[in-house]
């Protein structure tokens, strides 16, 4: 049994602690109040699921092409300027809303988006190796964990903004008796009206987003950061990524992550697309996923008390079991018990990202902020597997079932590569 006296948070950082902590909650809102947007722009703009899904990939793309550079300039200059040209970079990707709406552009959605999420990599990888320096080495995934559990208290708040003021003001969604949209049997000027009126719902909360964030960024420019003992700002990047490449238990866990994040975005993108074959309108089915997500932010909570007890590799290999198993349920289960699985996937999900990434980064020491971004980089798979789901769900029947439902074999894949990686890390990588 583990010492449960190990501190986890000293006084002495517990204020910057707080604030590098309120940062979390900030992605996840613009994490979960974009993925409702998929299904929200494949009926408005009319276009398929898949290339709806582009939302999630020009979101998750932003990730990877912005995780190396964030991680440079950090290990350059300082945690601080990094979380302050990440916020610069999320203010103005929201606020470029207002022009995508105006000209009614589904590209340049794509494009706003893709710049908030440069602001996202930047903030990630600056937060989540400062988080893991607050404090001894044997408590940091502990301190990981905690910090991220605030991560879904923003991703709630973003889950309620779609389902109560944005799915549920949308005029394409309107629905007649017999449960089917209206919108696809009206005519061009009638459907450009309600396009019109949509944009506008979709694009006032990343506007008033943009604002806050801006205030955000005035408050830390003012508040003095503390400066880590270890500031080495040399950059030595190829021999460091060198180093990395060569660690299994680093580059497997890249690997895991890439896997977590589709997995992630799967569950959480197309419950609405679930619900829908099930004859539930989107703002409804959006109520589920905030459910999902109570799940997850309690499970989160859970799962880091745990750990004072239980190591958290066995603790991360039990949790991708669960997922197998609920997945499974909602790939063979139809009806409501199959959107029940589905919802309850999200407490196997809890601890999967900081747990993976605390496991891979323990040890680097001067190697953590280039290794933080490539565990950043691998959000990409959020990027990757929501189109290919997508295009599967378009398929409509697959081996005799619903393709919504067939389209979670992804996930299910996805989990058992998460709980191969924490077998491995308990039996081989210790």
């Amino acid at each position: 049994m583990k010492n449960t006296k190990q501190i986890v948070v000293s006084k002495k950082v517990l204020a910057p602690f707080i604030l590098i902590t309120s940062l979390f909650a900030l992605w996840g809102f613009a994490n979960d109040i974009t993925n409702p947007m998929v299904a929200a722009f494949k009926t408005v703009m009319e276009i398929s699921n898949a290339k709806a899904a582009l939302i999630q990939f020009a979101f998750y793309g932003g990730y990877a092409t912005m995780a190396v550079p964030a991680a440079l300039f950090v290990k350059k200059y300082s945690y601080k300027k990094g979380i302050l040209l990440g916020l610069a970079l999320y203010a103005t990707g929201a606020l470029l809303f207002y022009p995508a709406a105006k000209f009614e552009m589904f590209g340049f959605f794509l494009g706003s988006l893709y710049i908030l999420t440069f602001g996202l990599a930047f903030l990630e990888t600056t937060a989540n190796p400062y988080i893991l320096s607050m404090g001894p080495e044997e408590t940091a995934t502990r301190r990981l964990n905690l910090a991220q559990s605030f991560n879904p208290v923003g991703s709630l708040f973003g889950m309620f903004i779609a389902s109560k003021f944005i799915l549920t003001s949308l005029g394409s969604d309107v629905r007649n008796d017999a449960g089917d949209l209206v919108f696809d049997t009206l005519s061009s000027a009638e459907k450009a009206v309600i396009r019109t009126h949509d944009l506008a719902i979709i694009r006032d909360p990343y506007v008033m987003l943009g604002f806050v964030v801006l205030v955000i960024l005035v408050v830390i420019a003012m508040v003095k950061m503390p400066v880590t003992q270890n500031a080495d700002h040399s950059v030595q990047a190829r021999t460091t990524f060198g180093r990395l490449v060569k660690n299994p238990k680093y580059r497997e866990g890249v690997i895991a992550q890439v896997f977590y994040v589709a997995a992630q975005i799967m569950c959480w993108t197309f419950i609405i697309q679930y619900a829908d074959n099930l004859g539930i309108p989107k703002a409804e089915a959006q109520d589920y996923n905030i459910i999902a997500m109570v799940i997850f932010l309690s499970s989160r909570f859970i799962s880091t008390f745990l750990m004072r007890y239980m190591n958290s590799r066995l603790l991360l290999t039990i949790f991708a079991i669960g997922g197998i198993a609920t997945v499974f349920g909602t790939i063979f289960i139809q009806g409501m018990g199959g959107l029940y699985c589905l919802i309850a996937t999200s407490a196997f999900m809890s601890l999967m990202f900081p747990t993976i990434y605390g496991i891979a980064l323990e040890g680097l020491k001067d190697d953590a902020t280039l290794g933080a971004a490539g565990l950043v980089m691998a959000i990409v798979g959020g990027a990757l597997m929501p189109p290919l789901q997508g295009a599967i769900i378009d398929m409509g029947t697959v081996a005799g079932m619903p393709a919504v439902n067939f389209s979670f074999i992804l996930p299910f894949f996805s989990f058992i590569v998460i709980a191969v990686y924490g077998y491995r890390t308990m039996k081989v990588n210790v």
